[in-house]
C-alpha cells in the first residue's frame, strides 16, 4: 500500500511542477509589463530568520505565501524522526524541501537587486538557515539538552554574579587607593585652599570616574550575560546571537574606523600643531611689543592685547578650516547636519553680534579711549575698567559698575576728560552763573582760589576760569581744572570738595551765588563801578 502511494504521488508532484512553473513565469511577464509587487515580508522560523519572500507566486502575495510556508513546515515537523532540508531547481526558482516534500518556493524576483547575491546562494543560504532552525526545534523537544541548558545558565549567572561582586569591590579598593594617594600629593602642595585645587573637588571627581567605569563594565558583563543566557536555549538562541554579533559589529566598526582616521587624524594633529607653535611664535612678538623692546610702527602697545586675541582667532579659524577634511566623520550626514545647524544659528544671531564685535574693533583702534580713562556717554560718565570686544564697563563716581554696548559708545557722542590730562587722571569742570554787578574779575579770582583749596586739583596746568555766554540775567562762568585720583571714586569726591570750596570763597568775600530773572525793571542800573572792579581776591596786575 506505501508503495502505491508512493508511486502515486510522484506523476502528482511532476504536475504540481509544472503548473508552478507556468504560473511563475506568468508572474514574472505580470513584472515586466509593470505591475508592482507587494511588500516585501521574512520568513521565520521559531525566531530563525530563514529569507525574505518579495515576489507574488501562483496569485498569492508574500505574506501568503509567508503564512503557507509557517503552517507547511510545522506540519512536516510534526513527523518524528530526524529531518533534512533539500532543494530542488524548479526552472525559474527553487523549491526547498523537508524530507523530500516542498515546503516553499524560491522564486527569482525574491533575490535582492541590489544586493550582490544569486538564486542559488539565496536558496543554499535559506537551506541553511531552515536546517538550523530544525536542528534548534529538535533541541528544544529534547529534555536532556534542556537540562544541560539551563545547568550552563545557572553557571553563567552565578558567575556574572562573581563577576559584578569583583568589580564592585574593586572598585572600592581603587577608589581607596587613589584617595590616599590624592591626599598625599595635595598635602605636598602649598595651594591646597586656593580655587584651582580643592580636596572637596578631587574627591568629588574620583567618586566620579570609578562610578562610571564600574557602572561601564557592569553594563558590559550584563550585556554578555544576557547574550549568553538567550544563546543557550533554541528559542531565544537567534536573539542571543544578534546580540553578540551587534556587540563584535560595533568594536570591530569602531575598531576599523580608528585604524582607518589615523593617518588622517595624523595629518589633523600637524596641522594644530604647526597653528599652536605659530601662535606661540605671535605671543612672544607680541610680548616684546608690549614690554617696549621693540617698537613697530603698525602696532601701539596698548593695542597689544585685542590684536594678539584676534590674530590667535584667526590662526585657530584658519588651522580648523584646513584640518576639517581629516577630522574623524567629517563626511559624515550626521556631522554635515551639525554644520549646517550651526551656521544656521550664527547666521540667525549674528546681525547683533557683529554690530557689538566691529564697534568694539573701531573703539579700540581709532583709540577714542583706553582703560583707566574717565569718560562719558550720553548721560552715564565713569573710569574705564575693561574694554571689551562686545561691550565696555565703567565704574561711576559712586562705585556702581555700568556695562555699555560697544555699538551704543559708537552711536553716541564720547566726551574723554583724561585724555588732555597727559597721564593719569582727568578734568574737572563746574559751571555758575553770577549777576552783571559783581565784578567778572573777582568771580574769576574766587573760582580759583576754591580750586587752589581742592585737595586732588593739580596747580600745573592751574585751573581756568572761561566766560561761556552772556545771558540776559547774568554771565556764565566755566571753571576747567585737572585732577589726579587713585580710585574711580574721588572724581565725585573732588567734585564735592570743590563746589563746597566755591560756596565757602563765595561767603568769605561776601558774593551771593543768586541768579537773577527778569520781574520787572531795577531801581537802578546793574553795572560794577570802576572802582569796584578788582574787588579781593582780584589783583589789578
Amino acid at each position: 500500500m506505501f508503495l502505491s502511494i508512493r508511486r502515486s504521488l510522484g506523476p502528482l508532484l511532476g504536475l504540481m511542477f509544472l503548473c508552478l512553473t507556468f504560473v511563475v513565469c506568468a508572474a514574472e511577464d505580470a513584472g515586466k509589463s509593470g505591475i508592482p509587487h507587494p511588500a516585501e515580508v521574512r520568513l521565520q522560523i521559531f525566531n530563525r530568520q530563514i529569507m525574505t519572500l518579495r515576489a507574488s507566486v501562483l496569485g498569492m502575495t508574500p505574506e501568503d505565501r509567508m503564512q503557507r510556508a509557517r503552517a507547511r513546515i510545522e506540519q512536516q515537523l510534526e513527523k518524528p524522526g530526524r529531518h533534512e532540508v533539500g532543494l530542488s531547481h524548479v526552472s525559474p526558482g527553487v523549491l526547498v524541501q523537508i524530507d523530500g516534500s516542498g515546503s516553499f518556493y524560491i522564486a527569482p524576483e525574491d533575490v535582492d537587486p541590489f544586493q550582490q547575491e544569486t538564486l542559488d546562494s539565496v536558496s543554499r543560504q535559506a537551506q541553511q538557515a531552515l536546517q538550523l532552525a530544525i536542528s534548534e526545534y529538535e533541541e528544544s523537544r529534547n529534555l536532556r539538552s534542556m537540562l544541560h541548558a539551563a545547568l550552563y545558565a545557572l553557571v553563567a549567572t552565578l558567575s556574572f554574579a562573581g563577576l559584578l561582586w569583583v568589580v564592585w569591590k574593586l572598585r572600592r579598593i581603587v577608589m581607596r587607593r587613589s584617595l590616599i594617594f590624592a591626599n598625599a600629593k595635595l598635602a605636598e602642595l602649598q595651594d591646597v585652599g586656593s580655587a584651582l585645587i580643592k580636596r572637596e573637588r578631587l574627591h568629588w571627581l574620583i567618586l566620579k570616574a570609578s562610578q562610571i567605569l564600574s557602572w561601564g563594565l557592569s553594563f558590559l558583563l550584563s550585556y554578555q550575560w544576557l547574550g549568553v543566557l538567550m544563546s543557550l536555549f533554541p528559542f531565544t538562541r537567534p536573539w542571543g546571537e544578534q546580540l553578540n554579533a551587534y556587540l563584535f559589529g560595533l568594536v570591530l566598526t569602531l575598531g576599523g574606523a580608528i585604524l582607518k582616521a589615523i593617518p588622517d587624524l595624523f595629518v589633523a594633529v600637524v596641522i594644530f600643531g604647526l597653528a599652536k607653535l605659530f601662535t606661540h611664535a605671535m605671543g612672544r612678538f607680541f610680548d616684546l611689543v608690549k614690554n617696549r623692546q621693540i617698537e613697530v610702527d603698525w602696532l601701539d602697545a596698548d593695542l597689544v592685547g585685542p590684536t594678539r586675541k584676534i590674530a590667535t582667532i584667526a590662526v585657530w579659524l584658519f588651522a580648523l578650516t584646513m584640518a576639517y577634511p581629516y577630522l574623524p566623520g567629517s563626511g559624515t550626514e550626521a556631522f554635515k547636519g551639525v554644520s549646517v545647524l550651526v551656521g544656521l544659528m550664527i547666521s540667525l544671531g549674528a546681525s547683533s553680534l557683529v554690530g557689538q564685535a566691529a564697534s568694539g574693533l573701531i573703539l579700540t583702534y581709532s583709540r577714542v579711549y583706553r582703560k583707566g580713562e574717565f569718560i562719558r556717554v550720553a548721560e552715564h560718565e565713569g573710569t574705564i575698567t575693561d574694554l571689551g570686544m562686545f561691550t565696555t564697563r565703567i565704574r561711576n563716581g559712586m562705585g556702581v559698575e555700568l556695562t555699555l554696548p560697544n555699538s551704543f559708545v559708537l552711536n553716541n557722542v564720547t566726551k574723554n576728560y583724561s585724555r588732555v590730562v597727559g597721564g593719569d587722571g582727568f578734568v574737572i569742570d563746574t559751571k555758575v552763573t553770577i549777576g552783571y554787578d559783581t565784578p567778572w574779575r573777582q568771580v574769576e579770582a574766587m573760582l580759583i582760589e576754591a580750586a587752589s583749596r581742592t585737595q586732588g586739583v593739580q596747580t600745573h596746568p592751574a585751573p581756568k576760569v572761561f566766560q561761556t555766554a552772556l545771558s540776559d540775567f547774568y554771565p556764565e562762568y566755566l571753571l576747567i581744572c585737572h585732577a589726579i585720583p587713585t580710585e574711580p571714586r574721588p572724581r565725585a569726591e573732588v567734585i564735592n570738595l570743590l563746589h563746597a570750596n566755591i560756596q565757602d570763597v563765595f561767603n568769605s568775600y561776601g558774593v551771593q551765588i543768586m541768579s537773577p530773572h527778569y520781574l520787572g525793571d531795577p531801581g537802578h542800573e546793574k553795572v560794577v563801578p570802576k572802582q569796584d572792579w578788582f574787588k579781593a581776591p582780584a589783583s589789578s596786575e
